[in-house]
Formats: structure tokens, sequence, C-alpha cells
């Protein structure tokens, strides 16, 4: 912008001189210099909507000034008003009568702007017209054409800029693209081969035209390119990357395995880079299973030769998570965090395999450890809460549940978790009011979640109150699953604290048909529900089993030594 500032200033003085002077004007042109000065001071300082007034009292006094018309109409364009500064700039061009190519430029620009294309394209075409020294000006036209769906003339445009100033690695490539979605692959080949004969030492052109190759299905002939680059540089990691991937295709496993292996024992090539490698061809492997056990091969070598380069731990943890070898698998990412602790998605795989493996002190402190570096994460909070409540420490659950649930009320799916743990957890902690209250929210969304249907009802006939939601909320846990004996214990001993007890015979009997599979806790039930029948032996047969069973009420030895039931 500078520069333009400093031609059209120049341009205005010369005009000026040129022009007939009264006899006053050395004065005048004292005053016209002072505000065009002005003007430019505040375009200098980026305040163009203050430079306008200024440049519009040099037109005022000099009307046939083309440099004034041109400055108002930058002025203008860095306010972003194109149609204010249109009729400006064609000024511009008429006074001069297309003499100043910077004109014609600004001209050009806010043509293009408007999607005139055709007139900005004739201002181009004259330009280069005039001077060969404007063919620079042919990389703008080029592009407009493109604009205005001209790609035979952009083309045509670019050989000629090509032919005067050169080769050209952005216009070859800009060639390509139109050749390409010309469908002109050919053409697009003949490109790239013009880049590989200017610099015939460098590799990397032929990289490029292999890849061109591969992605439209010539694959024999992106392995001629690759084996040309590879006898510049047989150490290329790309190109054997290329080329394992072009054997994968064919279903040739043991050549992809061996330019894998190659790359992998390459002592000169960065941990970092063979990670970035490794995790590329894990994008190609697909389901193949031959291929998958040498990604994990190699995975596992790569963490054994760098045990201090975490990308290379998380890459073999995720191999041996799809393995199911999920306790090695967070050995691995455990590694992984020890050298960084900012990969969130690290951190959420060990949280997950803790939970899956039931280690709920490994949650506990994973879950501490994330939440220092991850404080806003909603997620983490869930786990932790979720992992107190099962070590029974209701208060730090509801702590750490409370806050999950501020976290993440956004996510109507995960907040619907949050809240029937919630509920548990207020239950431990004596708040019913507070857990009633988090299992009607789930309710209220998700009407049919069975985690709340079967809590709440059963909590409800513990405390022995609202018995019609009780029995209403386990008849439609029951209907979803008539074969789970957990949920039809429940609905079974709604019934007995209703004192419905042949119906809940029944459904006990359900429950515990698979004695195998029935808990202590349905069997004592079940003896609960005989002896109220009046079947006293059957009853404290049952008790005797459920002792087996363990996880039982502290009454049951009394209930067996005495043969009765201590309400």
């Amino acid at each position: 912008m500078l520069t333009g500032l400093a031609l059209w200033l120049v341009s205005f003085y010369v005009e000026a001189q040129r022009r007939p002077k009264p006899a006053d004007a050395t004065v005048g042109h004292g005053v016209e210099e002072s505000i065009f000065t002005e003007g430019m001071k505040f375009m200098m300082m980026d305040e163009p909507a203050r430079a306008v007034p200024q440049f519009e009292k040099v037109i005022q006094l000099y009307p046939e000034q083309p440099a004034a018309y041109f400055a108002l109409a930058q002025a203008l364009m860095k306010q972003g008003k194109t149609e204010e500064a249109l009729p400006r700039a064609q000024k511009a061009v008429q006074l001069d009568g297309g003499s100043n190519k910077y004109y014609a430029l600004q001209l050009a620009e806010l043509y293009v702007k408007q999607k005139r294309y055709a007139d900005a394209e004739k201002l181009y075409e004259e330009l280069i017209r005039k001077s060969p020294d404007n063919i620079e000006y042919g990389v703008e036209l080029a592009a407009i054409y493109l604009f205005d769906e001209k790609p035979d003339k952009a083309l045509d445009m670019y050989d000629k800029v090509e032919k005067s100033l050169g080769l050209n690695e952005e216009i070859t490539r800009q060639k390509q693209r139109i050749y390409l979605k010309q469908n002109k692959v050919d053409k697009a080949i003949q490109e790239a081969e013009r880049l590989v004969a200017s610099e015939p030492s460098e590799p990397e052109y032929l990289l490029e035209g292999a890849e061109l190759l591969l992605e439209n299905n010539r694959a024999d002939e992106a392995a001629r390119w690759l084996d040309r680059a590879l006898k510049i540089n047989p150490d290329l990691p790309q190109a054997h990357i290329m080329l394992a991937d072009l054997y994968r295709r064919q279903g040739n496993l043991e050549k992809t395995s061996q330019e894998l292996n190659f790359v992998f024992a390459n002592p000169n090539l960065e941990a970092d880079a063979k990670a970035r490698i490794l995790a590329s061809y894990l994008g190609l492997v697909g389901n193949d299973q031959k291929a998958q056990q040498n990604a994990l091969n190699l995975a596992r070598e790569l963490a054994k030769a760098h045990p201090n380069d975490a990308k290379s731990q998380i890459i073999y943890g995720d191999l041996l998570v799809q393995q199911n070898q999920k306790a090695e698998a967070r050995k691995h990412y455990l590694r992984a965090i020890q050298l960084d602790k900012s990969v969130f998605e690290v951190w959420a795989a060990i949280i997950q395999i803790d939970g899956e493996m039931n280690q709920m002190d490994s949650v506990l402190t994973h879950t501490e450890q994330a939440l220092e570096i991850f404080p806003n994460q909603g997620m983490f909070w869930f786990y932790n809460g979720m992992a107190h409540y099962i070590r029974k420490d209701y208060k730090q659950a509801v702590e750490s549940l409370e806050e999950a649930r501020r976290l993440l009320a956004g996510n109507p799916k995960v907040l619907k978790d949050v809240n029937a743990q919630l509920g548990d957890a207020y239950n431990g902690l004596g708040d019913h009011a507070r857990s009633d209250e988090a299992y009607e929210l789930v309710l209220k969304e998700d009407p049919d979640n069975d985690h709340v249907l079967n809590n709440y009802s059963y909590f409800l006939s513990l405390r022995k109150e609202k018995l019609p939601l009780a029995l209403q909320l386990s008849e439609r846990l029951v209907e979803r699953n008539q074969d789970n004996p957990t949920y039809l214990d429940t609905h079974a001993w709604v019934l007995y604290v209703m004192k419905d007890y042949t119906k809940a015979r029944t459904f006990l009997e359900k429950a515990v048909k698979d004695e195998q599979k029935a808990s202590g806790t349905i069997l004592e039930h079940y003896g609960d529900v005989l002896f109220q029948l009046g079947e006293r032996d059957k009853a404290v047969e049952q008790w005797k089993k459920a002792k087996q069973k363990g996880e039982t009420s502290d009454r049951l030895d009394k209930k067996i030594a005495t043969g009765k039931i201590y309400e």
C-alpha cells in the first residue's frame, strides 16, 4: 500500500506541474501539497476514514487529476466500501487514459470483488498487450479466468507466463489441478515430469508424481516413479510407506511388511517420524488380520526401541486395545502420561480400562491425577464420583457428581447417567428428597431407564414410601426384562413390602430358577417370602443357601438360628 501511495503522490505532483499555472500558483501548490500530505499521513496511520475528506478536497481543487481519484478509491477500499470506490477508480483510469498500470490494477481488483470478471479480464489483457514487462500479471489474469470458469484460457495464460519467466512450481501445481478437474490425468503427469526434469536430483517431485498416480489408480506407473526416487535416495521413508500402501492394495502383505520393516530399521529416522508413519499405516490396514499383526509387531519394536517417546507408547497401547490386551495397553498408556501429561485421550483410555477391569482404586487415583490437568472435564468428575460411590464415600461422590452435572449440562445423553448416579449417591447419604429428584430428572427424559427403574423402586420399597409409584416402576422394569434375576427380585420385593406374598413368590421363583446366577440377596428374599407363606422349613433352606452365596442382610444368621424373620 505504501508503495502505491508513494507512486500516486509523485504522479500527482508531476501532473500538477505540467498544468498551466495561474499567477498565484506557488501559494496554491503549497496548499494542495499540504492537503495531500495530510491525507497520506492518515492512510499510513491506518485511518482511511480521516483521509477521505482530504482527498475529496484535492478533487475539488483539481477535478481532472486522476491520482486524487486513485487515492480516494484506495481509502474507500480500506474501509470496505467497494461500491463507493468503484466510480472513483473508473474516473482515475478514464482521466489517465490507460498509461498508469496501478490505476488499472486497482480498478480490476474492484471488478473482481463485484464478480465483474469480464471487465477485469479486459483491463489485465490490455496491460499485458501494452508491455511484455507486464506478463507477470498473467498469473492474476489466469486466476480471474478460473473464477469466470474459463480453464482453457487460464492454462493458455499460464503457458505464456512460464514461456516468458521460466518454470514456476506454483503455476505448475495450479495447471495440474486444472487438468485433474478436467480428468486429463496424462496432462497432469506431464506437468509433474516437467518439475522432475527441472530438478533431476530432487526425489520429492517424484514422490508427488507417484502420489498423483496412486490417487488415480495407476499403481504400476506409481511403482516406477517410486523406484526412480529410491535410486536417488534409497532411504526415503515416504517412498517405502507409499510402496507398502501400493502392495497392500494389491494384496501382497509380504512385500508390505518388507517395506515397513525397512523404514523401521532406519537408525537415522526419528522416533516421532516412525510413529507418524506407523499411524498412517494403521489407517490403511482395515480389518486385515495379518496386516494388523504386522503393525502390532512394528509398534512393539518401536515402543521398545524408544521408551521415552510418548507417541510410540500411545500407538502400541492403541493396538493392544484392539487386540483386547487391555492390561498391557494400560501399562504403555501410563508410560506415555509419565512422558507427556497433556494428552486427554490417553487419560480417558486409562480410566476406561480401570473401570472395565473393576479397579476402582485405580479409577480414583487416575481421575484425581487427570483432574489436576483437566479440571473442566466433566467426564473425569463423573468417573471420580462413581469410584467414590463404589467405595461408599457418598459425600465425596455427591460433590464430584454435582461438578460433573454442572460441566456436562450441555450433553443430555451423559447427563442422564450423571443424574442416575447422583440418585444412588444421595440415597447413600440418606438425602431421599434429592435422590428422588435426580431419579425423576432421568425418567423425565428416559422413562425406560433400567438402572433408575430398578434402584428407585427398590429404594422406595426399603423406605416403605410411595409404594404405588414403586410398583409402577418395577412393573415397567420386569415387562422390559422378563428374565433378569436382579430386576425380578426388585419387583418381587416391592410386592413383598406391599404384602402380596403369593405374587412375589411367582417372580422370585423365576429369579432363582438358575441358582448359579441367583445372588445371596435374591435367595434371602425368596426365603422371606416362603416364611410369610407359612413354609418355614423351605424358608430356612433358602436362607442357608443365601449364606453360602454371601451379599446378605446382617440379620440372616439370626433368621437361620431361630427360623423367624426380624423386621
